[in-house]
């Protein structure tokens, strides 16, 4: 009987070591892999928060580039709070807007309104579909 409580006890342990599984800083694995997968199959993303008008303006840029970026509204998800997390820890930013072109971070929004009005952002989109 001691033997299977005590095979009870590691497995559960096992269980909840597993289940917390974390890489650098606390960040869920699933998220860092959502957050890498998202900006690797879409070219344009923006993580965002629809109240911000940070986030406003970077997605008017696009919109006046006639372009659709694949947005993701943090504030509209359970687990965007951990979404920022994980960016934080992948850019080094935690607000947003942040930006990705073709997987590659650009930045906020004034990053990205700079771009664009240097016309940095249009060079990099040239290889985007559109």
């Amino acid at each position: 009987m001691g033997t299977v409580r005590s095979g009870i006890g590691i497995s559960l342990s096992l269980l909840i070591i597993i289940s917390s599984l974390r890489i650098s800083e606390g960040e869920p694995l699933s998220l860092r892999n959502f957050v890498r997968d998202t900006i690797s199959s879409k070219p344009i993303v923006i993580f965002s928060k629809s109240y911000c008008p940070y986030s406003r303006r970077a997605k008017v840029v696009f919109q006046e580039m006639n372009r659709v970026p694949y947005v993701i509204e943090l504030d509209q998800r359970g687990d965007g709070v951990d979404i920022q997390d994980a960016l934080q820890q992948m850019v080094g930013r935690r607000t947003v807007p942040q930006v990705f072109i073709n997987g590659r971070h650009i930045g906020g929004s004034d990053d990205t309104y700079e771009a664009y009005e240097n016309g940095d952002l249009a060079k990099l989109l040239e290889n985007v579909p559109e």
